[in-house]
């Protein structure tokens, strides 16, 4: 009896699964479904991603969440900036921008007021949102700026060699903080709360399901939505504080974190190695930037005035 062997091929439309006999010819094909297929530029796979990374849990439950709401992908554009983050931009199979350090919220601002139908979602790191790109965070959320932002926290710079981030736990060690770090933290879900955004949230990479349906929330509310995920960095932050593999940061993640909607904005302070309140904490409705300039211009123009986007 002649032995049947299996491999696998890709290409950028379709997976399939080959059966081939023992002189390497191919004797049948399956084709290999995958959810995520249509929603990913397989051209680009595999990724740059390190093993145990949680942006490619990320990007699942991103997928996962866009697929359920069933938005037509012509509708909706992905923003990223630099990092290890911004790298997924380029693997979702929608419009997407990779822009410059710092930069991915103005450029989505830009987007949105020029075509207020798009669903604008930028998806960057905890260095690029809070650092560099932190002045334009706080005042997209000032104004209420309809579009959807997923911090990735991995707690420190992944890809430019662990440098100490404004979400670094005090006490955590990084290339720059050799003996742990001293600076304050940023409380992301109070500074964005104080901002005035419209929604709020935090999951860890380890909560899926509840990510997934975080992520559906944040695309559909009206006005700026941001959800921050605590995530593993494995070869930087993890390697440098001896705290395992990602299997190990998952585990920590499932065994130290809390859900709590209701917790105290002041105690959401990401602590070393301490637990994580996680949930749902802002969940509000505000006039959106374009709500109020109609509303300022129609008050000041009356009649004279077409509010935007002009129907």
């Amino acid at each position: 009896m002649t032995n049947i062997d299996k491999r696998r091929e890709e290409s950028d439309s379709e997976r399939k699964e080959l059966f081939v006999n023992e002189q390497g010819h191919v004797i049948g094909e399956v084709p290999i479904s995958h959810p995520a297929v249509d929603y990913l530029r397989m051209g680009r796979i595999p990724h740059i991603w390190c093993p145990g990374c949680g942006i490619g849990t990320l990007a699942s439950c991103f997928i996962a969440g866009v697929k359920k709401l069933d938005i037509d992908r012509d509708k909706m554009v992905v923003v990223s900036g630099i990092g290890c983050t911004g790298r997924i931009a380029g693997y979702l199979n929608f419009d997407s921008f990779h822009t410059t350090h710092g930069r991915a919220i103005p450029f989505a601002t830009g987007l949105k007021l020029a075509n207020p139908e798009l669903q604008v979602v930028v998806i960057a790191g905890d260095g690029d949102l809070t650092a560099i790109g932190g002045n334009h965070l706080i005042h997209a959320a000032r104004r209420n700026v309809n579009i959807t932002v997923i911090l990735n926290d991995n707690l420190i710079y992944g890809m430019t060699g662990g440098q100490v981030a404004p979400t670094t736990p005090r006490g955590a060690k990084a290339s720059t903080m050799p003996f742990g770090n001293y600076d304050p933290v940023f409380n992301i879900p109070k500074l964005l709360e104080a901002a005035g955004a419209s929604f709020v949230a935090r999951w860890t990479a380890f909560h899926v399901r509840q990510l997934t349906k975080s992520i559906q929330e944040a695309v559909q509310k009206q006005g700026f939505s941001l959800i921050e995920v605590i995530s593993p960095c494995t070869t930087l932050y993890a390697r440098k504080n001896k705290l395992g593999e990602g299997l190990d940061l998952m585990k920590f993640y499932k065994s130290n974190s809390k859900v709590d909607h209701k917790a105290n904005l002041d105690d959401l302070t990401i602590e070393y190695q301490k637990q994580i309140i996680c949930g749902k904490f802002v969940d509000r409705d505000a006039p959106s930037y374009i709500d109020r300039y109609n509303e300022h211009m129609q008050q000041t123009f009356g009649e004279k005035f077409t509010p935007y986007p002009p129907k």
